[in-house]
């Protein structure tokens, strides 16, 4: 079952709110609602939300202190928010923005423009998911089942490297950099070190076994798949690349 992305909704007024949830739940997402900054907070250290829709006017704390709060903190530093507010001003924009807001949103708003500025946040923060399948050579995956073959034979491969191995074989024969390829298999909110790709590589070619050799190293630039390289044994490259 597809999990529905979930959305917190902190507005103070509760009619607003309600049309929010109302539309957020009949267009495929999960909102959960909360009237004050304190709420919210409690909402937000239980289960973190995929993207947060933020009133700039709250009782106690106004949404762009919450914000600044949780760009401060490494659990929510990467959550996107989308400032909601009556405010129009250039000079408020700039302020929300300032404060950590991926979006501003102002009040009143058409409901299609909401959820197309949900939807364009959490592409830009995720990478894409695709149920599908691909071969390359001897190599098959199949999304949809999670399952990965090399000439007939199921391998086990695991959910990081299922997920570098899909985007390689999508994009076979391409170089990839370490950058690239945490952009679009990680997603770009993520701030880990490029050398964790090494890492996930070399699993990943110890999961592939004699389907190794088709992940290339390409010294001073990253990573590629191909159908060209021998399967006949281990790669030879099976080591983290040099740093460039």
């Amino acid at each position: 079952m597809r999990k529905l992305p979930r959305v917190l909704v902190v507005e103070d007024e509760p009619s607003i709110a309600e049309l929010i949830a109302v539309n957020l739940r009949h267009n495929g997402f999960a909102p959960t609602v909360v009237f004050d900054g304190v709420a919210a907070q409690r909402e937000v250290d239980a289960v973190l939300p995929d993207v947060i829709l933020l009133d700039w006017m709250l009782p106690g704390e106004s949404g762009a202190v919450l914000a600044k709060q949780w760009r401060k903190n490494d659990r929510t530093k990467t959550v996107p928010i989308l400032m909601l507010t009556a405010r129009s001003d250039e000079s408020d924009k700039v302020q929300g923005l300032d404060a950590g807001a991926d979006d501003y949103i102002t009040k009143p708003f058409s409901t299609q423009e909401l959820l197309a500025r949900i939807r364009a946040v959490l592409r830009r923060r995720a990478p894409e998911i695709v149920n599908d399948s691909v071969q390359v050579g001897e190599l098959a995956l199949d999304a949809a089942t999670y399952r990965v073959s090399f000439r007939g034979r199921e391998l086990k491969v695991g959910p990081t490297e299922f997920k570098l191995l899909h985007y390689l074989m999508k994009h076979a024969e391409r170089v990839h950099t370490r950058g690239t390829l945490l952009d679009k298999v990680w997603g770009d909110h993520v701030f880990i070190e490029e050398r964790t790709v090494d890492v996930h590589v070399k699993r990943l070619r110890e999961s592939l076994g004699d389907a190794a050799g088709m992940i290339e190293t390409v010294r001073g630039a990253g990573y590629r798949l191909t159908a060209m390289a021998s399967t006949s044994g281990r790669n030879p490259h099976n080591t983290p690349m040099s740093a460039t």
